[in-house]
């Protein structure tokens, strides 16, 4: 496994590629992105993620399903740097010419399904994860959904629904950075207490700090290891706009251009998260 060390490098590479993403195209949603930055790392360069970037439809292989769909660029970076891509498509993000879209979809390698409808990722997922179980199969299926998407009452059935089919090839992982596009999600509609919830609906929950690559790490050695019975919903507390000062905690940003001001103050700031 790659170390923790490394694993923090890329993390800051990562939030720093997507940052330069929004800057060339002045589209995109960076502080989505930068809350769930870690996981993302974590499972695709921690050896958790199982992919086959020459065949991506191989049908044993691991998904990932960005459910909150405006985060999905986060994972742009990566699938060129491990070879989904060729080299040179972050550069043409949104652009005509360019495989990256504006929201992701399975016409791009690597990509499972177009999440932009808040909700419908879970969904998806589990459904994976239930022909894999009928099919003899060993993959799993990791969700990333935002804790606004808690309030979809698609969220709640397929949690139902995968509890009672005892999916346990299925892993959730909740960005909770406590803001949607409105305002925070305890000044819109409570979710608290959060973890509970998913816990009544009969899943094993756990609760970690999304910016903590060993307890992300610890977490998923727990959901591979064969004794949990059913799925795992990992609630992470994040901090939307991770690494930019002026970004987090804000939902004001949410989908928000900075000027030339900002745009040099965040590189500053995100060129020290990487030292």
């Amino acid at each position: 496994m790659t170390s923790i060390n490394e694993l923090k490098k890329r993390a800051s590479w990562l939030r720093r590629e997507a940052f330069e993403m929004i800057v060339r195209s002045k589209k995109g949603h960076f502080p989505s992105s930068s809350s769930c930055t870690e996981i993302v790392v974590a499972l695709y360069y921690g050896g958790f993620l199982r992919y086959d970037a020459k065949n991506p439809k191989n049908p044993d292989r691991d998904r990932l399903f960005i459910s909150k769909g405006h985060a999905g660029m986060v994972l742009y970076p990566i699938l060129e740097d491990l070879g989904f891509v060729p080299k040179g498509e972050v550069l043409k993000f949104t652009k005509a010419d360019g495989i990256f879209r504006f929201y992701p979809d399975p016409t791009i390698p690597g990509i499972e399904a177009i999440t932009g409808s808040l909700g419908h990722g879970i969904g998806l997922a589990t459904g994976h994860c239930l022909v894999g179980k009928r099919d003899k199969r060993s993959f799993r299926s990791y969700v990333i959904i935002s804790d606004g998407e808690c309030y979809e009452g698609s969220t709640w059935e397929t949690a139902m629904f995968a509890a009672h089919a005892g999916l346990d090839n299925l892993v959730v992982f909740v960005d909770r950075n406590g803001c949607c596009i409105m305002d925070h999600t305890e000044n819109c509609v409570r979710l608290e207490p959060l973890a509970e919830k998913w816990k009544a609906f009969g899943w094993h929950t756990l609760s970690i700090d999304a910016h903590s690559l060993p307890e992300i790490i610890a977490a998923l050695e727990l959901a591979n290891s064969g004794k949990i019975k059913g799925p795992i919903a990992i609630v992470a507390k994040s901090i939307k706009g991770k690494g930019v000062s002026y970004m987090e905690n804000q939902p004001s940003w949410h989908n928000k251009m900075p000027n030339d001001e900002e745009i040099s103050k965040a590189r500053q700031e995100l060129a020290v998260e990487a030292v």
